[in-house]
């Protein structure tokens, strides 16, 4: 357990001359807006260390510097959450990257595998769960909490050994590099409060509705960044969607909705509503923003979704790979739609896999067949005046 910044100092060092660490936190946002960092869990090859971010004495600058070294990978099992804190502490990405939870998906592990079935896919070893949802932030820890706690970082070394081995055997380290490149991106990571509105179910119909549900989701986001409270301290969803509704303009308006706490308004935040409200009601109505409204679907985009779903498993199933990482049912809708949507499907190693297959299926230039053993993909020949390429 590190608890002084002399002693991380120690460990970074002698963990910055290994080729790789693995890592993981546990943290506390049951009651804040922003994770409370309540423990780091890092391992190299030959040491495992548990660093303490609520002892006043332990400073994390050398941990983030190691987190910052290009010669040392970051390996870490569903990466985004622990990234997000340390972008928000440290300013920065770690990387490079591996995310084991990623890499089990190209590997024929399945859709989003939990950490625990890999570990005991991989290695044989069961985890005990036991502790997960504990208090993390309280102090001294129990003995059975540290020992979760340094368990997945312990196994998630041969892990990422079998993940990374398997995927260079079968050509596809690219492949999760790839994805990388998204987690390593800081801005992944940045929340504006101008686009917490879409966060909501859209129970709106109007321009003006819309105005005053993105006004008021904007302000509920920074009063609760602020605060660093959950959003819902500040106001909930369904108060929001009234106010969008009903536009109080005065603290009377106000003070009736059904889903204002009594004296809220007359309260500073009732004030700050009502002039999120009066704002977005004094926007032109030339400016006011539009509805998202769904295209229509071209004639028999549905029957096309539905044999491109068919390809799709067949192409996982060949592969070893999970189909969700390749597209999910709204990709494939967009590209039953069209053969230039903007999707993932039709870009990387995801094209080269699956999306010139969908695409051909498009066209028509090949078709799904059964037969005993099973579905096939069958080559169609050009339509009369169509060229192969048709």
């Amino acid at each position: 357990m590190i608890t002084r910044t002399e002693a991380l100092a120690e460990l970074c060092g002698r963990m910055a001359g290994a080729p790789y660490v693995t890592v993981d936190t546990e943290f506390m946002r049951e009651s804040t807006f922003w994770a409370q960092l309540c423990l780091i869990q890092i391992a190299s090859p030959d040491e495992v260390a548990v660093l303490d971010p609520l002892s006043p004495d332990l400073d994390l600058a050398p941990f983030y510097a190691l987190m910052a070294d290009a010669n040392v990978v970051k390996v870490f099992h569903a990466a985004r959450q622990d990234i997000e804190i340390f972008v928000k502490q440290a300013g920065a990405v770690p990387h490079p990257i591996f995310d084991t939870q990623i890499a089990a998906t190209v590997c024929g592990y399945g859709d989003q595998v939990s950490y625990d079935q890999l570990v005991y896919r991989i290695t044989g070893h069961h985890l005990d769960k036991s502790s997960r949802f504990t208090d993390w932030a309280q102090r001294p820890l129990a003995p059975r909490q540290l020992t979760y706690a340094v368990a997945d970082v312990v196994h998630l070394r041969q892990v990422y050994l079998a993940l990374a081995a398997s995927l260079e055997e079968q050509g596809r380290s690219h492949w999760v590099a790839e994805e990388m490149a998204v987690l390593t991106d800081v801005a992944t990571y940045v929340t504006h409060p101008e686009d917490a509105w879409q966060r909501l179910k859209l129970r709106v119909k109007k321009p003006s509705q819309l105005a005053v549900l993105q006004a008021v989701s904007a302000w509920r986001e920074r009063e609760a960044q602020e605060r660093n409270v959950p959003r819902s301290r500040v106001i909930k969803d369904d108060a929001i969607y009234e106010l969008a509704l009903q536009q109080p303009r005065d603290v009377e308006s106000l003070g009736r909705l059904r889903s204002i706490p009594k004296g809220f308004e007359r309260s500073a935040a009732g004030r700050a509503i009502l002039q999120a409200v009066q704002e977005a009601m004094s926007i032109p109505e030339s400016q006011l923003p539009k509805l998202p409204r769904s295209r229509p679907a071209p004639e028999h985009a549905s029957a096309a979704a539905e044999l491109l779903k068919v390809l799709l498993k067949m192409v996982a199933e060949r592969h070893g790979v999970a189909s969700r990482i390749i597209a999910n049912s709204d990709d494939l809708e967009r590209l039953a739609a069209s053969d230039v949507a903007d999707v993932p499907a039709l870009r990387g190693w995801r094209r080269e896999l699956f999306g010139e297959q969908a695409l051909a299926l498009r066209r028509g230039a090949i078709a799904l067949a059964l037969s005993p053993k099973g579905t096939r993909i069958v080559e169609l020949p050009p339509e009369p005046g169509q060229d192969s390429a048709g």
